[in-house]
């Protein structure tokens, strides 16, 4: 049978015992016939011709031509599952595709406001009344404290200690970390907490509603493009005032660890990607600290 033939079969074998949707198999169908054009222009006319070295160059192949990681992590899925037919029939012997696995996904940077736009945002005058008040105490508390959307709201009243200046913050996996709630976000929560008061809070929620009930995410996401749309005539969500934060506060500390600290990561991998880290930075502070980096004139002069 031809390498197209098997194909066939094995998608046959889908739609009729596994019942697979027509989208899902017109995936891999497009993906294994790729395979199977490759394998005719290596010379192999037999699925157990095919070996690991070959599928690594297709999808090495792939990826220059720039196809992207996830497109390739489907097209080993689809070719693991003809495989895995291919065995259970007793048609090949063996699965190339063992061990190999995508390239993987580029890190995109994450998209930040850069200082001026910030200020531009959060120095933007804010109507005095409920919605306004509590829409500026929520953005300024969002870029003062780096909080995830997550936390902010599910802040209660009493994790809030103004006259500290600090705010709890119940993070992932119960993680509690206290952090810094800087002046100008401590002005605008005391701005809103009398109109807070006023709304008779069903309970501690520190962010609610005129009817008094605790805002919920896509409230608060709504309230946070509408304040990029009409300070900044742009898009604007509620980890982006957290990216903006770690990255300005990277930019000014130079503080890794700090910074890691105050956002709540558990690994400092996290932390480099979300704040933009200047390497080169890193790279001139081991030189200078690191003891087997460190070298004297006289050891440097031998060297030459």
């Amino acid at each position: 049978m031809t390498l197209e033939t098997r194909v066939q079969a094995y998608l046959q074998q889908l739609r009729s015992v596994r019942q697979v949707s027509p989208h899902t198999l017109d995936a891999y169908r497009r993906d294994l016939l790729k395979v199977a054009t490759f394998c005719t222009h290596q010379g192999l006319g037999d699925w157990s011709g095919l070996k690991a070295p070959h599928v690594r160059s297709l999808i090495a192949e792939q990826h220059r031509q720039g196809q992207s990681s996830r497109s390739l992590a489907r097209l080993l899925s689809s070719l693991r599952g003809l495989y895995r037919y291919l065995n259970a029939e007793g048609l090949c012997p063996h699965d190339p595709t063992v061990g190999l696995s995508p390239p993987k996904r580029e890190k995109r940077l994450p998209k930040v406001l850069d200082t001026d736009r910030a200020m531009q945002l959060l120095d933007t005058p804010a109507d005095d009344d409920f919605i306004g008040l509590r829409d500026q105490a929520m953005l300024e508390l969002f870029y003062s404290s780096g909080l995830r959307l997550s936390e902010l709201v599910g802040l209660d009243l009493p994790q809030l200690d103004l006259s500290e200046g600090l705010v709890r913050v119940d993070g992932k996996g119960g993680k509690v970390r206290v952090v810094p709630v800087g002046r100008k976000a401590r002005e605008a929560l005391q701005a809103w907490m009398p109109l807070r008061a006023m709304a008779n809070p069903r309970d501690g929620a520190l962010f609610i509603s005129r009817k008094g009930v605790r805002l919920g995410e896509r409230a608060v996401q709504l309230r946070v493009g509408r304040a990029g749309a009409q300070a900044l005539g742009q898009h604007l969500h509620p980890h982006m005032l957290r990216h903006s934060f770690a990255s300005h506060l990277l930019e000014s500390s130079q503080d890794l660890r700090a910074v890691q600290e105050l956002l709540g990561h558990a690994d400092i991998g996290t932390t480099q990607i979300y704040t933009h880290l200047d390497f080169q930075h890193l790279s001139k502070v081991y030189d200078q600290a690191h003891p087997r980096a460190r070298r004297s004139g006289k050891a440097e002069d031998q060297d030459k």
